[in-house]
C-alpha cells in the first residue's frame, strides 16, 4: 500500500473512536457536580475544537474556554508599529513569518508598508534570511521574530549561524515569548472587569508544539501550587477528546497532576539541545506586552546584552514608538485572550470584523478564535 499523509492522521480523526471517548467523558462528567471550564492555551487545538464541533460532543457541565494560544494575537500594537517603522527604513529588507502581514498596528499592516514600496518578505523558516542577506549584501536584513517555545529554537539557530559566519548585514527583533508565565497571570491577574480569572480555568490542555521543545516538565507548578491539572494534548480530535477525558479523570479521582496525552511527540524533558540554544543567546525580559492581558512578567525574550549589535531595538531605538497603543473600542479581543468571552460575544464578530476586512487580532491570525469562529461557527 502506498503511504499517504492521511494515513498518519486518519485513526486520529477516526469518528467511531471520537464518540467513544464522548461517552468516555459523559459517564465521568455524570460523577461531577460542577461546571469545568478547560483552557486550551493553543490556537491550534482551538481550530480542532471548531472543525470538528468538539463543543457539541460535551455534556452540559464540560466547556472549552479559548485562552492566548496564537503569537500574532497576542503582539501589541506597539511591537507591530516597530516592524512598519523598520520596514520604513531606507536600505532595509524586513523579514518576518507570513501571518503578521495583515496585523494591524496604528500606522497600518505590513501588507500595507509593502504596498507604500517597503521590501517585506514573509518566510517559513528563520534560515532564510541567509539566502536573503545573500543576494543584498548592501541592506540590512531585519528579522521580526514571533512566537512561543516552538519557534524560538529557530531564531536561536539563526543568530547562532550569523554569529559563526560573521554575517554583518542580520540584524533581530525578539519578540518571542512563553506559556507557563502567561498560564500564571490568568490565574492569578486581578481587573476591573472581573473579579478573579480563577473563576473560569478549572483545568488546561496543555500546548503540543511548545511542549515537544520546553517539555512537560514547565507545567509543574499549576497542578502543584494552583491546583490546576494539566493534560498536554495533540492536535487531532482523538487526541484532544482523551485530553478531556484524562482530565475529568483527575476530578472524579480527585487528582491534580501533569500528564502527557500527547506522548507519541512530547516528553517530560523536551529538546535539551534546543533549549541550551536558546539559553545562550536569550535572557528574560522584566515585562512583556501581551495584546489584551497587559504587561505580564518574565514572558518574553529578547538577545543578550553582548550581542546587542545584532538588536534592531538597540540601534534603533530612537526611532522605535515608546508609547502605548489602545486596541480598537468596539474589539474584545482581550477578553477573548483571556478566556472570558467568545468570540461571537463581541459585536462586530462577522460583520465589520472578518478575515477579508479584520478589526482585532484574533480575526487576522489564521489561528486566531474568531478565524476558527467565522471559519467553523456553522458546523457547530
Amino acid at each position: 500500500m502506498k503511504l499517504e499523509l492521511k494515513n498518519l492522521y486518519d485513526d486520529f480523526r477516526d469518528g467511531k473512536t471520537i464518540k467513544a471517548y464522548a461517552k468516555l467523558i459523559e459517564d465521568e462528567a455524570k460523577k461531577i457536580d460542577k461546571d469545568i471550564n478547560i483552557m486550551e492555551v493553543c490556537g491550534g487545538h482551538t481550530h480542532t475544537i471548531m472543525k470538528f464541533g468538539l463543543p457539541q460532543l460535551m455534556p452540559k457541565n464540560i466547556h472549552f474556554i479559548h485562552g492566548p494560544g496564537c503569537p500574532v494575537c497576542i503582539m501589541p500594537k506597539e511591537r507591530i508599529d516597530h516592524a512598519y517603522v523598520l520596514a520604513m527604513q531606507k536600505d532595509v529588507i524586513l523579514v518576518t513569518l507570513g501571518d503578521m502581514i495583515k496585523v494591524p498596528g496604528s500606522h497600518g499592516s505590513l501588507q500595507n508598508a509593502r504596498a507604500k514600496g517597503a521590501d517585506v518578505r514573509f518566510v517559513y523558516s528563520p534560515m532564510e534570511c541567509i539566502k536573503i542577506a545573500d543576494e543584498n549584501p548592501n541592506k540590512k536584513i531585519i528579522f521580526f521574530a514571533i512566537g512561543f517555545e516552538t519557534t524560538t529554537p529557530m531564531t536561536a539557530a539563526l543568530v547562532d549561524f550569523t554569529l559563526k559566519k560573521d554575517i554583518k548585514n542580520i540584524y533581530f527583533h525578539i519578540n518571542h515569548v512563553t506559556v507557563p508565565e502567561v498560564m500564571k497571570e490568568l490565574i492569578d491577574s486581578r481587573d476591573e472587569h472581573v473579579d478573579s480569572y480563577n473563576n473560569r480555568i478549572d483545568a488546561f490542555l496543555g500546548p503540543s508544539h511548545v511542549s515537544v521543545i520546553a517539555g512537560a516538565k514547565i507545567y509543574d507548578q499549576f497542578p502543584r501550587d494552583y491546583g490546576r491539572p494539566v493534560v498536554v494534548t495533540g492536535f487531532e480530535p482523538v487526541d484532544m477528546m482523551e485530553g478531556v477525558y484524562k482530565i475529568l479523570k483527575q476530578f472524579t479521582e480527585q487528582r491534580c497532576e501533569n500528564e502527557i496525552q500527547y506522548n507519541r511527540v512530547v516528553t517530560y524533558e523536551g529538546n535539551t539541545n534546543a533549549q541550551k540554544l536558546i539559553d545562550k543567546y536569550f535572557d528574560k525580559v522584566n515585562l512583556f506586552k501581551w495584546r489584551g492581558l497587559g504587561n505580564v512578567p518574565d514572558s518574553g525574550l529578547k538577545l543578550k546584552d553582548k550581542f546587542a549589535k545584532y538588536d534592531a531595538e538597540v540601534i534603533y531605538d530612537e526611532i522605535l514608538p515608546k508609547h502605548e497603543i489602545e486596541d480598537h473600542k468596539l474589539c474584545i479581543c482581550g477578553d477573548i485572550l483571556r478566556g472570558m468571552a467568545h468570540p461571537t460575544e463581541c459585536s462586530i464578530f462577522g460583520t465589520a470584523c472578518k478575515p477579508s476586512s479584520p478589526v482585532g487580532s484574533c480575526m487576522v491570525s489564521s489561528e486566531g478564535a474568531c478565524a476558527a469562529y467565522f471559519k467553523y461557527g456553522n458546523m457547530v
